[in-house]
Protein backbone atom coordinates (compact mmCIF):
# COMPACT_ATOMS: atom_id res chain seq x y z
CA UNK A 1 0.00 0.00 0.00
CA UNK A 2 1.35 3.35 -1.00
CA UNK A 3 2.12 6.25 1.53
CA UNK A 4 -1.17 8.28 -0.80
CA UNK A 5 -3.48 5.49 -0.15
CA UNK A 6 -2.18 5.08 3.45
CA UNK A 7 -3.15 8.51 4.52
CA UNK A 8 -6.55 9.28 2.18
CA UNK A 9 -7.42 5.83 4.16
CA UNK A 10 -6.35 7.19 7.64
CA UNK A 11 -8.45 10.29 7.20
CA UNK A 12 -11.65 8.89 5.91
CA UNK A 13 -11.44 6.56 8.92
CA UNK A 14 -10.42 9.15 11.55
CA UNK A 15 -12.79 11.61 10.21
CA UNK A 16 -15.92 9.38 11.43
CA UNK A 17 -14.45 8.54 14.55
CA UNK A 18 -14.74 10.88 17.50
CA UNK A 19 -11.49 9.75 19.85
CA UNK A 20 -9.42 11.01 17.20
CA UNK A 21 -8.04 14.38 17.80
CA UNK A 22 -5.32 16.81 15.95
CA UNK A 23 -2.36 15.35 18.22
CA UNK A 24 -3.45 11.58 16.78
CA UNK A 25 -3.64 13.32 13.01
CA UNK A 26 -0.47 15.06 13.78
CA UNK A 27 1.35 11.82 15.16
CA UNK A 28 -0.03 9.63 12.01
CA UNK A 29 1.24 12.19 9.38
CA UNK A 30 4.90 12.54 11.28
CA UNK A 31 4.94 8.28 11.73
CA UNK A 32 4.02 8.80 7.76
CA UNK A 33 6.72 10.79 6.86
CA UNK A 34 8.81 9.11 8.54
CA UNK A 35 8.51 6.07 6.66
CA UNK A 36 8.42 7.88 3.52
CA UNK A 37 12.06 9.18 4.14
CA UNK A 38 13.11 5.87 4.79
CA UNK A 39 12.10 3.96 2.29
CA UNK A 40 8.86 2.73 3.14
CA UNK A 41 10.64 0.06 5.29
CA UNK A 42 8.45 -2.14 7.42
CA UNK A 43 8.22 -1.90 10.83
CA UNK A 44 9.52 1.45 10.76
CA UNK A 45 11.76 1.98 13.85
CA UNK A 46 11.17 5.25 15.66
CA UNK A 47 11.84 7.00 19.19
CA UNK A 48 10.04 9.60 20.50
CA UNK A 49 12.40 11.80 20.30
CA UNK A 50 12.60 11.91 16.79
CA UNK A 51 9.03 11.55 16.13
CA UNK A 52 8.09 14.40 18.63
CA UNK A 53 9.80 17.56 17.00
CA UNK A 54 8.27 16.49 13.80
CA UNK A 55 4.31 16.22 15.10
CA UNK A 56 4.85 19.06 17.51
CA UNK A 57 3.80 17.34 20.46
CA UNK A 58 6.11 18.31 23.52
CA UNK A 59 5.25 16.59 26.42
CA UNK A 60 6.42 12.21 26.21
CA UNK A 61 3.22 11.05 27.92
CA UNK A 62 1.11 12.38 25.21
CA UNK A 63 3.26 11.10 22.76
CA UNK A 64 3.03 8.26 24.23
CA UNK A 65 -0.72 8.24 24.97
CA UNK A 66 -1.32 9.16 21.45
CA UNK A 67 0.73 6.14 19.81
CA UNK A 68 -1.08 3.95 22.20
CA UNK A 69 -4.35 4.82 21.22
CA UNK A 70 -3.93 4.98 17.70
CA UNK A 71 -2.75 1.36 18.17
CA UNK A 72 -5.87 0.48 20.46
CA UNK A 73 -8.72 2.10 17.79
CA UNK A 74 -6.55 -0.07 14.84
CA UNK A 75 -4.88 2.92 13.22
CA UNK A 76 -1.49 1.65 13.49
CA UNK A 77 0.06 -1.39 14.65
CA UNK A 78 2.35 -0.27 18.21
CA UNK A 79 5.35 -2.37 19.47
CA UNK A 80 6.72 -0.33 22.13
CA UNK A 81 10.58 -0.85 22.93
CA UNK A 82 11.52 -0.48 26.53
CA UNK A 83 14.77 -0.23 25.88
CA UNK A 84 16.25 2.90 25.41
CA UNK A 85 18.58 1.76 22.68
CA UNK A 86 16.31 -0.03 20.27
CA UNK A 87 13.20 1.99 18.66
CA UNK A 88 9.85 1.15 19.01
CA UNK A 89 8.73 -0.79 16.39
CA UNK A 90 5.37 0.68 13.87
CA UNK A 91 3.40 -0.98 11.23
CA UNK A 92 1.11 1.55 9.15
CA UNK A 93 -0.62 -1.14 7.32
CA UNK A 94 -3.11 -2.34 9.79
Amino acid sequence: MGAAELLNNFIVKAKEDGRISTAHISLYVSLLTLWLERSCTHPLSVFSHEVMPYCKISGPATYHKCMRQLDEYGYIKYVASHNHLLGSLVYLEV
